[in-house]
């Protein structure tokens, strides 16, 4: 007998044919931003999963303004840039920060003039996209 998380496995392998990196749906990557996932584990409950990614943006590029449908936690590996969370003043950011931002909570950066390599953990609910359009 099937259980509902079998049938949703076997349904989503179904609609991506799994040839999808992610196995399911994304936001589309603008030209200027590349992203990689480097890990993806179960937990830390059985009904989410916990991302690690690495994220490429592009000198002077516009993250558009987008939510998770998870928390995110980050660090910036390299460069700068301004972000802007939803309800809270611009901040600036640069190597060696740490930043976080609330599941569903709209943001989006403005990269400086140097190439900027970030990297996130995102802890979603199991079968979430890491990014939406806000």
């Amino acid at each position: 007998m099937m259980t509902r998380r079998g049938f949703a496995s076997c349904a989503l392998c179904a609609l991506t044919g799994l040839a999808a990196p992610t196995l399911r749906a994304e936001m589309p990557q603008p030209a200027g931003l590349r992203r990689r996932i480097l890990q993806r584990i179960e937990g830390p409950t059985p009904d989410f999963e916990t991302i690690i990614a690495l994220a490429e943006i592009e000198p002077g590029f516009h993250v558009p303004r987008h939510i998770h449908p998870g928390i995110e936690s980050a660090y910036i590996v390299e460069g700068g840039a301004v972000l802007s969370v939803n309800g809270l003043e611009d901040r600036a950011v640069q190597a060696g920060d740490t930043l976080q931002v609330a599941a569903r909570t709209p943001h989006q950066l403005q990269n400086g003039d140097k190439p900027m390599r970030i990297v996130s953990t995102y802890i979603l609910e199991k079968g979430q996209p890491i990014s939406l359009p806000a």
